[in-house]
C-alpha cells in the first residue's frame, strides 16, 4: 500500500557544484507547463487507484520547489489538493534554499498544508559557500526562519555537509555551532560524495579539487554524533537527528522499504511491488502525459530476494535497525537462515549487534556502513 508521495521540481536558478539531481535553470523553461504535467500525472495515478487511500507523507523535492513564483507553487499545491487523498496526520515537507524562501512564498507554502521545510543550508563558511556554487549568506538563513516561524512553521530542518573540498575541522565545528543556535528540532548531515557530471567531478579529474582525507571526514562524522547527542537531538539514522517525534517520517518510508508514489521528471517510485523511474528530460517526462500515458523511463518487479536485500540495507541505515520478526513476518523466513553467516561474521567484527529482537548497526559499523550494506547484496 503507498503511504508517500515525493514530486521533485527540477529547477534551480543556480546549479551547486556537487549536485547530480536531474535539474535546470529556471530560465526560459516551460515552468507552467510542467506544473500542469504534474496535475496530468497524478491524476493518472488516483485514475489507477494508487491514491484511494489517504497519504502519510508528502515531500516536494528537486532541484529547488522555492524556486517557482508564488502563484506557480498554488497552482502546484492546488493538484496535489485536487488528487491526493491526505492522512489527518499528514507530514508534508518542503526543500527550499534560504535566499529563495520569501515570506510570500511561505506564506503560500503552509496554507497550502505544508507543514514542515527542510532548509539547504549545507555551511555556515560564507567562502565554503561560494566554493559549493551557493548563493545564500548567513543572513538569508536566519532571515528564512525567522519569517518561516513568524508564518507559523514549527517543524524546521537544515541540511548541512561536511568533508568538503578543503574544509578544515574548525570550520566544520563553527558551522555546527551556527547552526545549533536556532534551536531546530532537526538536523541531516552528509559528507560530500563527488558525482560524476558534476562540476566537482571534472575539477577532481584534472587533479584540481583539495578533497578532504578519509580520516578527517570521519573525525568530522564522529564530531557531528558527539554534538548532535549532546544538545538532545537522537541519530535516527546515519545522517540524521532529530528531537522526539521530529524524525523524518516521509523519509523513514524510503528506509522502511514501504511503497510510494515519485511523480515528476527524473523521479523514482515503488508501487505495487514495481520500481520505476520517470523520463528525465522535460520533453520526454511531458509528451506521454499529453497522451494520457505515464512517463515511464524503466521498471522493475522487485523479486523476493532483492526485497529482502533492499530490507537490509535500507533498515540498517536506521538506528532502530531491523526487526527480527518483522522480516520473519514480511518473508515467511528467518533472517538467520537467509543471512546468518554474514550476520556471524559482521557481528563478531564489531559492526552489527543484535538487541532487543532487532539487528543494528552499531556506532563502529556507522563509519563503515557502505561496506556493510554491500555484503547483503553481494550474499
Amino acid at each position: 500500500m503507498v503511504k508517500g508521495l515525493y514530486i521533485h521540481i527540477p529547477f534551480c536558478h543556480q546549479i551547486c557544484f556537487y549536485c547530480d539531481f536531474n535539474k535546470v535553470f529556471f530560465k526560459d523553461q516551460p515552468v507552467d507547463a510542467y506544473i500542469d504535467s504534474l496535475g496530468k500525472e497524478l491524476a493518472l495515478w488516483k485514475e489507477q487507484g494508487a491514491l484511494d487511500q489517504p497519504l502519510e507523507t508528502i515531500f516536494l523535492g528537486g532541484g529547488t520547489p522555492t524556486s517557482l513564483e508564488p502563484r506557480q507553487l498554488e497552482k502546484l499545491l492546488g493538484y496535489i489538493h485536487e488528487f491526493v487523498p491526505m492522512a489527518d496526520n499528514l507530514e508534508w515537507t518542503s526543500e527550499a534554499n534560504p535566499d529563495e524562501l520569501t515570506f510570500e512564498k511561505m506564506q503560500v507554502l503552509f496554507n497550502g498544508g505544508v507543514n514542515r521545510l527542510s532548509m539547504g543550508v549545507q555551511s555556515f563558511d560564507e567562502d565554503l559557500l561560494k566554493r559549493l556554487g551557493r548563493t545564500h549568506s548567513n543572513g538569508d538563513v536566519a532571515k528564512a526562519v525567522e519569517d518561516a516561524r513568524r508564518v507559523g512553521f514549527t517543524n524546521i530542518s537544515f541540511d548541512l555537509m561536511y568533508g568538503l573540498p578543503g574544509q578544515t575541522m574548525a570550520q566544520w565545528e563553527d558551522t555546527l555551532e551556527q547552526a545549533f543556535l536556532f534551536d531546530l528540532p532537526h538536523f541531516s548531515a552528509y559528507s560530500l560524495i563527488i558525482e560524476p557530471k558534476t562540476v566537482f567531478y571534472n575539477l577532481m579529474t584534472k587533479g584540481k579539487l583539495n578533497t578532504v582525507t578519509e580520516d578527517l571526514e570521519a573525525d568530522m562524522y564522529d564530531k557531528l554524533m558527539l554534538e548532535m547527542e549532546s544538545r538532545g537531538l537522537s541519530q535516527y539514522e546515519i545522517s540524521n537527528f532529530a528531537r522526539p517525534g521530529f524524525e523524518s517520517r516521509h523519509n523513514l518510508l524510503y528506509w522502511d522499504n514501504v511503497e510510494y508514489i515519485g511523480a515528476g521528471a527524473g523521479a523514482h517510485g515503488y508501487v505495487k511491488g514495481i520500481r520505476y523511474s520517470n523520463h528525465g528530460p522535460l520533453k520526454k517526462y511531458m509528451e506521454p502525459l499529453e497522451n494520457g500515458e505515464r512517463p515511464i523511463l524503466s521498471s522493475h518487479e522487485v523479486p523476493r530476494k532483492e526485497q529482502m536485500e533492499e530490507e537490509m540495507f535500507l533498515g540498517l541505515r536506521k538506528t532502530a535497525g531491523v526487526s527480527l520478526e518483522h522480516f520473519n513476518g514480511k518473508f515467511g523466513i528467518p533472517m538467520e537462515q537467509v543471512y546468518g553467516s554474514i550476520l556471524d561474521k559482521e557481528i563478531s567484527s564489531g559492526n552489527l549487534v543484535i538487541e532487543n529482537g532487532r539487528v543494528k548497526l552499531t556506532k563502529h559499523g556507522r563509519f563503515i556502513g557502505n561496506n556493510i550494506f554491500e555484503q547483503f547484496l553481494l550474499a
